[in-house]
C-alpha cells in the first residue's frame, strides 16, 4: 500500500466493508497531501478537533467552489437556498438559533422527547409487520421506514400525507447514492422528486400560515421565537436538511449498530436484558461505527498551519471523522466495541458550530430502535457478514442487512 493511493482506496467500494485499517494507515501521516490541487486529509482526533472549532475553517458553498470542491453534487442540489450547513457565522448563526428555536433547548426543550411513545409505537408497528417472516431485510423494512415517519410526526405532515411523502423521498435517497448519479433515469426521478418535494412543503407552509399547529413547521413558519423569523425559502431549506441529512444519518445508525450487535452477541444480550444500556450503546457507536465517515466540505479562508505543515489559504479540506474516532492517542484499545468506554467523546456527530443539529433526535431513535430489536427478535443472526454496503464512502452504512431468527417476542 502506498500514501499515494490512501485517498482512492478510501472512496473505492472494495473497503467499504472495512475502511479502518487503512484509516490506520492514513494516520500515520495525519496531514496527507497527495498531489497538487488534491485535499489535504486530517486524520488524528485532536487535530480534527481543533479544525472543527477553527473560524479560518469554512462551510460555506461559495468558498467551496471557488476552492474547487466538486464534492456538492447534484444529488444535494435541491433548487433551494444553501442550507444553515452551508454557511459561516453569522448567517449560519442567525438560521440555526431560529431551526433550534423549535427543535429544542431552550425554547422547544421537550419537543423530541416528548415523541417518545410516538415513536416507540412506530418501531411496535414496524417490528409487528415482520410477521410470520423469519428472516428480513433490517434496513427495507425497519431502518429506513422508521425515521422517515418520525420526521413526518416532527414536521406535521399529516398522516394521511405520510405514504405520498415516503413516494416523494425515496428517489431522493436513492440520488444520495453514487451509482444513482450515473443513472440518467434515476437522477432524473431524484430530480423530480425534489422538485415535487419542494411544491408539496410550500403548500404545507402555506397551510401553516394561516393554520398553525403544534409542530415544527408551524414555530419556523410563525418565527415567535427570540431570534427572528426565516424566509419562506429559509424555512423549505431547512425542513429539506431535517428530512434528507437526518433520515440518511440514522438510518446508518441504526443499522451499523444491529450490525456491531449481532457481532457483538454478549452486548446484545445485556441490552436485551437491560434497554437502559442503550444510551451508553449508542454513544460507543457513533464512535465505533459513525454513519458519516468524513467531512470533505471545508476549505480555508487564510493560511493555516497543522503539525507543522501549511495548508495555503483556498485548499479543499478532508476531515476524517471515522479515523479520529478510532485514534489510539485519544481512546484506549480504539477498535474495540465497548460501552462501557468512560471517556467517550467521539467525533461522530461532529463538533463546532456545525454540530449535528439532529443529534438529539438520532440518538432517542436508535436507543429505542435497538433496545426493542433487541428485546423482540428471538435469536437473531446475520444471514451474511459482512452485508453489502452503500456505494456512498461519506455516510456509509449497509445498503441491506438481512437477519434471521426464531420468532418474535
Amino acid at each position: 500500500m502506498t500514501q499515494a493511493s490512501l485517498a482512492r482506496q478510501i472512496v473505492d467500494y472494495a473497503n467499504r466493508a472495512d475502511p479502518y485499517p487503512l484509516y490506520a494507515e492514513l494516520r500515520r501521516t495525519p496531514v496527507l497531501h497527495e498531489e497538487e490541487g488534491g485535499p489535504y486529509i486530517i486524520s488524528s482526533y485532536w487535530d480534527i478537533e481543533a479544525l472543527l472549532h477553527d473560524p479560518r475553517i469554512s462551510s460555506d458553498a461559495a468558498n467551496l467552489a471557488a476552492a474547487g470542491d466538486d464534492s456538492l453534487s447534484q444529488a444535494e442540489d435541491t433548487g433551494l437556498p444553501p442550507s444553515f450547513i452551508r454557511l459561516d457565522p453569522p448567517e449560519h448563526d442567525r438560521l440555526r438559533r431560529i431551526a433550534n428555536s423549535a427543535f429544542g433547548p431552550p425554547h422547544r426543550p421537550h419537543r423530541v422527547y416528548d415523541m417518545r411513545d410516538e415513536m416507540r409505537a412506530i418501531v411496535t408497528e414496524l417490528i409487528d409487520g415482520f410477521g410470520d417472516a423469519r428472516q428480513v431485510d433490517l434496513v427495507d423494512q425497519f431502518a429506513y421506514p422508521f425515521p422517515v415517519t418520525v420526521i413526518c410526526r416532527l414536521l406535521g405532515v399529516p398522516r394521511e400525507d405520510e405514504p405520498h411523502f415516503r413516494t416523494l423521498v425515496d428517489p431522493i435517497v436513492a440520488g444520495l447514492d453514487p451509482r444513482t448519479q450515473l443513472d440518467p433515469v434515476a437522477s432524473k426521478a431524484a430530480q423530480e422528486g425534489r422538485l415535487q418535494l419542494g411544491m408539496y412543503l410550500a403548500g404545507l407552509v402555506d397551510q401553516r400560515a394561516k393554520e398553525p399547529r403544534d409542530d415544527m413547521l408551524s414555530d419556523l413558519v410563525g418565527g415567535k421565537g427570540p431570534h427572528g423569523a426565516m424566509s419562506t425559502m429559509e424555512v423549505l431549506t431547512t425542513s429539506v436538511l431535517l428530512l434528507i441529512a437526518g433520515h440518511e444519518t440514522t438510518v446508518n445508525l441504526i443499522t451499523n449498530g444491529m450490525l456491531t450487535l449481532l457481532r457483538y452477541p454478549e452486548v446484545l444480550d445485556r441490552l436485551r436484558k437491560d434497554p437502559g444500556l442503550s444510551v451508553k450503546i449508542v454513544e460507543e457507536l457513533l464512535r465505533y461505527e459513525p454513519p458519516v465517515q468524513f467531512v470533505p466540505q471545508r476549505t480555508n479562508i487564510t493560511d493555516i498551519e497543522v503539525r507543522g505543515v501549511t495548508i495555503p489559504k483556498g485548499s479543499r479540506i478532508w476531515l476524517v471523522l471515522a479515523a479520529g474516532n478510532r485514534d489510539p492517542e485519544r481512546f484506549p484499545d480504539p477498535d474495540r466495541f465497548d460501552p462501557d468506554r468512560g471517556d467517550i467523546e467521539h467525533l461522530g456527530f461532529g463538533s463546532g458550530v456545525h454540530s449535528c443539529f439532529g443529534a438529539p433526535l438520532a440518538r432517542l431513535e436508535t436507543q429505542l430502535a435497538l433496545s426493542e430489536l433487541a428485546r423482540r427478535l428471538e435469536e437473531p443472526r446475520l444471514v451474511e457478514d459482512p452485508p453489502p454496503y452503500r456505494e456512498n464512502p461519506l455516510l456509509r452504512g449497509p445498503r441491506h442487512l438481512n437477519v434471521a431468527f426464531k420468532e418474535l417476542r
